[in-house]
């Protein structure tokens, strides 16, 4: 199996995705780790709240792999995302790529971070100190 896709309220961990993707055959691994920041547009973001629709957003995050797959010489791919409430600094998603080169490694983990921020059914509420509100999980 080249693909390893998972929605979870559990803490994600850097290290073990970055080696799910390590392969002799890979000369170049490519990881994306998104992180909760503190701050939205000047205003301050106490925490961050994420919801799915799991099994439409699990069905989503295989097909763009699958594109990735075939747009890319890539051997590995890894997509996890999480759920629930995450404090500033958590991660909420971690995205691997392993390739015999890195270009592709590179070029493959940047579409599918962006393609996952257009269309995979997850959402974001941003709390802040005098309200909240929900937005797209993409900037």
């Amino acid at each position: 199996m080249n693909t390893n896709i998972k929605i979870s309220p559990s803490t994600l961990n850097i290290q073990e995705c970055a080696g799910w993707v390590m392969s002799p055959d890979a000369g170049g691994i490519d990881v994306f780790i998104g992180t909760v920041r503190n701050a939205t547009k000047g205003k301050a973001v106490m925490r961050l709240e994420f919801e799915a629709y799991e099994k439409m957003a699990l069905s989503e995050m295989e097909k763009i792999a699958a594109q990735a797959l075939a747009k890319w010489p890539v051997q590995k791919i890894l997509i996890h995302h999480r759920t629930g409430v995450l404090q500033i600094g958590e991660i909420p998603v971690i995205i691997a790529v392993a390739a015999a080169h890195r270009a592709a490694a590179f070029d493959a983990c940047r579409y599918i971070i962006d393609t996952l921020k257009e269309t995979v059914p997850i959402w974001k509420k941003e709390i802040f100190e005098d309200g909240e509100v929900w937005v797209a999980a993409h900037p």
